[in-house]
């Protein structure tokens, strides 16, 4: 009678054990299925989120509209910059816009700022040129705020070394006809986004970014001929070609476009 008993509460006691190792497994399970529905909902949301081929161009800030033409990207804009400066004296804008400059070394051009009606269409999946053009005097490419880059000459491409005094607070100034610019780092925009930021593109259709990369300030000796390198950024995870902003000469450019530019008209 004793051995039955104690089989019985053995028996009981196996059964118990059988049902918490089903539970256990059961949510376990449970929360796996969880985690996984959860990840692939978040991986869905980042794909999704990316897909506008137009996304990066849209943070040019300064567009007054950016479009899709074939393989191109239509950017269009004013020029007229979105920060104060002591060109804006005597225009429109001066009474919003103008700011001196109080740099003893400042030494102001007769110039004043104009409103352009520009067309910039670049190539949205830019590639190396076989052979590498100049850039030419004039508009090489355009700032987050719809700001002309220039390279780095003055007129008759002679070394910026007196010209750079008429620079504004902001690192830009305007031409005879009125077009404002930037020749170097576009301090309103470092100081505003960050120095490791995306700062606009050039007219070959890769991207611009400030001196910081990596914790590290660069300079013009850290870069190609072109004064840019490859390899992954905020906005292309996967590596591009991109140039930088250097506080040395050549600032912005090399030898010239490292791809097949596009146009700018007017």
């Amino acid at each position: 009678m004793l051995k039955r008993i104690v089989y019985s509460l053995l028996l009981v006691g196996l059964v118990s054990l059988i049902g918490c190792e089903k539970d256990s497994t059961t949510s376990s399970n449970t929360n796996n299925s969880s985690t996984t529905a959860t990840t692939t909902t978040t991986s869905t949301t980042s794909t999704t989120a990316s897909t506008d081929p137009l996304a990066i161009y849209k943070m040019l800030y300064g567009a007054t509209s950016v479009s899709q033409s074939g393989d191109n990207v239509v950017i269009k804009c004013t020029g007229v910059p979105d920060h104060k400066s002591p060109y804006f004296k005597g225009t429109q804008w001066e009474s919003t816009k103008y700011e001196s400059d109080t740099m003893k070394s400042f030494k102001q051009n007769p110039n004043t700022i104009s409103s352009f009606s520009m067309t910039f269409t670049i190539p949205m999946n830019p590639k190396e040129a076989s052979t590498k053009a100049a850039t030419p005097l004039g508009p090489i490419g355009v700032a987050l705020n719809g700001v002309p880059f220039f390279n780095q000459y003055a007129a008759m491409r002679a070394a910026l070394t007196n010209e750079i005094y008429g620079f504004d607070q902001y690192n830009g100034h305007p031409q005879q006809q009125g077009q404002y610019h930037y020749h170097i780092e576009p301090v309103f925009l470092t100081a505003m986004k960050g120095k490791s930021a995306l700062m606009g593109f050039l007219l070959d259709g890769f991207p611009v970014y400030g001196p910081l990369e990596n914790g590290k300030t660069l300079v013009s000796s850290d870069l190609d001929a072109y004064h840019g390198h490859s390899g992954p950024t905020k906005e292309y995870p996967s590596g591009i070609y991109h140039y930088h902003l250097t506080a040395d000469n050549p600032y912005l450019n090399g030898n010239g476009f490292f791809g097949t530019a596009g146009t700018v008209t007017y």
